[in-house]
């Protein structure tokens, strides 16, 4: 398999998510500024959305947005604990999660990334966030992880999304919850590789 990313990109949660199921995967780059590959490339050819991340399967089919990649990468390493089993109450507290961040927290960062949007209107919605973030803090009282005690493919999503914050101005120190959540994940031997990979930890 192949995962086009971009290093910080949402395209780290899968990545982080492959390498914590041991699963051999082969990443490459795809520059969201220029759009194209290493090898010149235009990447709209491989995924007409023109972002990352995108998943190649060996058989060439393609698959892409970021929630349904890692529930698939997840099930073809079900030991790993990354998703519970599809059909139970859990499976769907997953996906409770992952459309949370996804819809309002992920796309609540975007705008913020955009020159062209006016400062008052990245006021309102730094304002949103830190006010969804209050929530998250809130439920990670008591736990080490999103679902309780075993990391899932929702952790590696909120990992990658609440380290945005340091990049556009959203500061998430005040949640002591969410820091040491934060600490916690960054710690794990697969979150390094990720990283490390990535070219975001020296």
């Amino acid at each position: 398999m192949k995962l086009y990313y971009s290093p910080g990109a949402c395209s780290l949660s899968p990545h982080i998510v492959a390498r914590e199921a041991g699963l051999d995967i082969e990443i490459v780059l795809a520059s969201t500024k220029t759009h194209k590959l290493q090898d010149g490339t235009d990447f709209y050819t491989l995924n007409p959305k023109g972002y990352v991340p995108l998943l190649e399967l060996d058989n060439g089919e393609r698959l892409s947005e970021g929630p349904a990649i890692v529930q698939y990468l997840a099930d073809q390493a079900p030991a790993s604990g990354l998703a519970p089993a599809n059909g139970t109450l859990e499976r769907y507290r997953l996906q409770e999660w992952l459309n949370f961040i996804t819809s309002e927290l992920h796309k609540g960062f975007s705008p913020l990334f955009n020159p062209a949007m006016p400062e008052e209107a990245k006021a309102q919605f730094r304002t949103k966030l830190l006010d969804r973030l209050s929530w998250v803090d809130s439920q990670l009282e008591g736990r080490s992880y999103l679902m309780g005690e075993t990391f899932t493919v929702a952790d590696a999503y909120l990992f990658t999304v609440t380290g945005w914050g340091r990049l556009v101005g959203v500061d998430v120190s005040p949640f002591v919850r969410l820091v040491a959540y934060r600490d916690r994940v960054a710690a794990r031997p697969a979150v390094q590789a990720a990283l490390k990979q990535e070219g975001l930890l020296k």
